[in-house]
């Protein structure tokens, strides 16, 4: 009867261990929410008709026409080194590419699939070139990857809305899934298994708390999304229960609701599709600064989407977008990395961030020439500046921080102000204002 017990414990606290979210505080996750920016590439042979990744399938780009575009996909000025140049020069420091989408193409010379990149006229493996470069710029290799597939013939579900496939075999799939993605893991030494498709009935929350288990068995230093289960609320991208595996919450194009208990990460376009589209609408720079300090403001990373062209190249517009988001991160960057979301929770004109001893607010808007906030909890504010700027006056009251910025001293984009306190800002519970 003792052995039995004893059994049934091991049994419980292992289900429990990979049932559990890794706390916040660990190295692994602390360094990744430490960069704070990085990149999210959604690029395939869908290029070729400018629409969107996987959706597009059997509704705007007819499904014969669409699983046969690998056959002209020449993509010759491909160069992966730019690709991460341009990565590097934003301020990002880390990769997330999307190797698999639900159409099912892999970008990677897989074993396991004749439907991949080695088979089209380029014929060449951009996912080791783009973690060869990774790894020559110092930048985290991660990986998408989708669990469904709507043109594999052993998953039960296809893009159009109902159809299902009478031989389909999940099972089958599911070691597929568990395949490719030991290749992703071992041969190209990824990361970050970035997840989606995980909503369709097929899987299950059994399912995903195996395949967590298993890719944690492969490489326990791999950083997996909650999208490998069944726990994510909608689009807000939040883990509903710790009963569901995996290590940071994934919130869809919109910031993240205000945690700095729990390591998220809002997915985000640069333009409005997340593959490549002639003459989408792009964000602009002022759009695109506030969204990622309203990110970090709330204690989350921001991965932020490029689709490249069919050719290979980036748009012009979009690296030189990005750049100027490097530019302002190189003069201002303390207020970012390695920082930790608040104590002033964020709204539609400012937003904060705090290290160590400082406080670093990022104003958006600023009617007339004084700011008043609550004070920083406790502490006391010892100087006040405009972030590599000059000293600005202040006074503190019981209860308000009074701070004077004159005209001259408001920034472009946003005005970063930096307050130094005489005590640790990580101490401060998060303020309303």
């Amino acid at each position: 009867m003792k052995n039995l017990l004893v059994v049934v414990l091991i049994s419980f606290l292992t289900l429990n261990i990979f049932a559990q979210k890794p706390d916040a505080n660990s190295t692994l996750i602390k360094d990744f929410q430490d960069m704070k920016f990085g990149m999210f590439i959604h690029w395939d042979p869908v290029t070729l008709r400018g629409t969107e990744i996987g959706w597009s399938r059997g509704h705007q780009v007819e499904m014969n026409d669409y699983d046969n575009l690998y056959k002209e996909f020449n993509p010759v000025l491909f160069d992966a080194e730019k690709w991460v140049k341009t990565l590097k020069d934003a301020g990002m420091k880390y990769l997330v590419f999307t190797t698999r989408h639900h159409d099912g193409f892999s970008m990677w010379d897989t074993k396991y699939s004749d439907y991949n990149i080695m088979n089209t006229p380029y014929k060449k493996d951009v996912l080791m070139e783009l973690k060869n470069a990774c790894d020559k710029y110092g930048i985290m290799f991660g990986t998408y990857y989708s669990i469904c597939d709507w043109r594999h013939p052993n998953y039960p579900l296809s893009r159009i809305k109902g159809v299902e496939k009478p031989d389909a075999d999940m099972d089958k799939f599911y070691t597929f899934l568990k395949n490719q993605t030991k290749e992703l893991i071992e041969t190209y030494d990824t990361k970050i298994l970035w997840f989606d498709g995980e909503w369709e009935k097929p899987w299950t929350h059994e399912y995903g708390q195996d395949f967590y288990k298993y890719l944690k068995g492969l490489n326990k230093n791999v950083l997996i999304n909650n999208r490998v289960d069944k726990g994510r609320k909608g689009m807000e991208g939040v883990t509903i229960s710790n009963e569901f595996a995996g290590d940071y919450a994934t919130p869809e194009q919109r910031v993240g609701a205000f945690d700095i208990d729990n390591p998220w990460e809002s997915c985000i376009t640069i333009c409005n599709q997340w593959a490549w589209k002639p003459n989408d609408k792009m964000k602009s720079l002022d759009q695109c600064i506030q969204t990622l300090l309203k990110t970090v403001g709330g204690g989350g990373n921001l991965l932020f989407n490029v689709g490249p062209m069919a050719d290979g190249r980036m748009e012009q517009r979009q690296i030189d977008r990005l750049k100027e988001m490097g530019d302002w991160l190189s003069k201002y960057g303390e207020s970012v990395y390695k920082t930790t979301g608040g104590p002033y929770k964020p709204t539609e004109w400012i937003s904060s961030t705090r290290k160590g001893d400082k406080i670093y607010l990022h104003l958006y808007r600023l009617d007339g020439d004084k700011l008043k906030i609550p004070v920083p909890g406790n502490a006391q504010v010892k100087n006040c500046s405009v972030l590599k700027g000059k000293k600005l006056k202040f006074e503190q009251t019981k209860n308000e921080l009074i701070i004077e910025i004159p005209k001259e001293q408001k920034q472009d984009i946003v005005t970063t102000i930096e307050l130094k306190l005489n005590s640790d800002s990580g101490e401060i519970k998060p303020i309303e204002i």
